[in-house]
C-alpha cells in the first residue's frame, strides 16, 4: 500500500500531463529515456505479448525524418499521396466529440493568434508536429501487424505510462497521431521491415516555459458526466 504523500505524488504526475507544442532545446539523458522507458514497459498487456517497439531519435535522423515529412506536408499533392494506415478518428464526427475537437483547435489558435481566415498559418503550426515541435527527442511506435485491437488497446496504457513516468522526471511530452499519413517516409527513413506498423509519434523534452502555447489546458468532463453507478 503507498502512502498519501505517494498517491499525492502519483495524481500529481497525472493531473500535469499535457501535450506540449514548444520545447527548449535542452537535450535528454540517454539514462533517464531508458529509465523511463523501462518503467513504462511494466504496463499491463494480454497474456504479458507485450505489443510495443520504440524507436528513440536524436540528431541527423531526427532531423532528415522531419525534413522529408515537412516536404512531403508541404506538398499541395500531399493529401493525395499520404494516407494513414489506420483510422485513428471517425469517419463521421458527432456531439459531443466534434465539440470538443473543435474547441481545443481553436483554444491553441486562438492562443498563437490564427484566424480562421489564416489558412497557411494553421498549416505551419500543424506542420510543427513533424519537427516533433522542436524537442530534443522524437519517438516513433510501432507494432506487429499481426497483433489485433487488443494488443492496441495495451499499447495506449504503456503511451500513458511513458508521459506520467516523464513527468516524474520534469520531462513534457507530446503524443502525435499526425505522423500517422506519412508511415511510408518513416518506414524509409528507420528502415522499418515490413510486419511493423506505424502506431504514432511523440515529443519528449523539457516544455519552454515562455511559449504562450504552453498554456494551453484542456478542459475535462467532471466524473458525473461520463461515470454511471450501478447499484442495487
Amino acid at each position: 500500500m503507498i502512502s498519501t504523500s505517494e498517491q499525492k505524488i502519483v495524481d500529481a504526475a497525472i493531473a500535469s500531463r499535457r501535450s506540449i507544442r514548444a520545447f527548449l532545446p535542452t537535450p535528454v539523458a540517454r539514462e533517464d529515456i531508458e529509465a523511463l522507458l523501462e518503467v513504462a514497459a511494466r504496463a499491463p498487456s494480454g497474456t504479458n505479448t507485450q505489443p510495443w517497439k520504440v524507436y528513440v531519435l536524436t540528431g541527423a535522423v531526427k532531423e532528415r525524418l522531419s525534413a522529408e515529412i515537412l516536404r512531403a506536408h508541404n506538398d499541395p499533392e500531399g493529401s493525395k499521396k499520404h494516407v494513414e494506415e489506420y483510422p485513428y478518428y471517425p469517419t463521421r464526427w458527432v456531439t459531443p466529440y466534434i465539440d470538443r475537437r473543435r474547441k481545443v483547435g481553436w483554444d491553441l489558435y486562438s492562443l498563437l493568434g490564427l484566424t480562421r481566415e489564416n489558412k497557411a498559418g494553421m498549416h505551419a503550426q500543424h506542420g510543427r508536429n513533424y519537427t516533433f515541435f522542436g524537442a530534443p527527442v522524437g519517438l516513433i511506435f510501432t507494432i506487429d501487424r499481426i497483433m489485433e485491437k487488443g494488443s492496441w488497446l495495451d499499447y495506449g496504457m504503456f503511451l500513458q505510462n511513458i508521459m506520467i513516468a516523464a513527468r516524474g522526471r520534469g520531462l513534457d511530452t507530446c503524443p502525435q497521431a499526425a505522423f500517422t499519413p506519412f508511415h511510408r517516409i518513416v518506414a524509409d527513413v528507420l528502415q522499418l521491415p515490413e510486419n511493423e506498423m506505424l502506431v504514432c509519434g511523440m515529443a519528449l523534452g523539457y516544455a519552454d516555459p515562455d511559449k504562450i502555447e504552453n498554456t494551453l489546458v484542456t478542459e475535462r468532463e467532471p466524473v458525473s458526466g461520463f461515470v454511471k453507478f450501478v447499484e442495487e
